[in-house]
């Protein structure tokens, strides 16, 4: 599984023109499964993303989690994070998920994050969303359950 994680003042996702997630402050975490994913990527990842110390502390550092600032999660799918452009000009999507493993594990990262105490609103599963976010420092991680960086 490959995450963005975006902290954020306020962030929403529209489909159809209708708002069907909106946050305040928090993160903006944007999911893509691969294939070969698991319910353990999803747990580590959940809990990875509910540990960041990258909110600020009475001293102005990056010092406490979501968890401790009682931020909330717009978590949104997005497979394009599997694309693979290294060759040509167009990504390829050979090692994303199939649709039901990544909306599966989609899911389960969500319940994760809501099993820790985390509030999460969520986009709709390969909908055609529209993502609006206020970044804020900016502070944005790449998180993957299989490489680092």
């Amino acid at each position: 599984m490959r995450l963005v994680v975006q902290r954020v003042r306020q962030a929403s996702v529209e489909v159809s023109g209708a708002t069907v997630g909106v946050i305040g402050h928090g993160f903006l975490v944007l999911v893509g499964v691969g294939q070969g994913d698991t319910t353990a990527d999803a747990v580590y990842l959940s809990k990875k993303v509910a540990d960041l110390r990258v909110f600020a502390d009475a001293d102005d550092r990056m010092n406490l989690s979501i968890l401790e600032v009682g931020g909330k999660i717009l978590v949104v799918s997005q497979f394009t994070l599997l694309g693979d452009c290294r060759k040509g000009r167009r990504p390829a999507f050979t090692v994303a998920a199939e649709p039901e493993l990544a909306r599966s594990l989609y899911q389960e990262f969500c319940q994760q994050l809501q099993g820790q105490g985390i509030g999460v609103e969520t986009g709709i599963f390969a909908a055609d969303m529209q993502v609006h976010s206020t970044n804020d420092g900016p502070v944005t991680l790449l998180l993957d359950s299989r490489k680092t960086f």
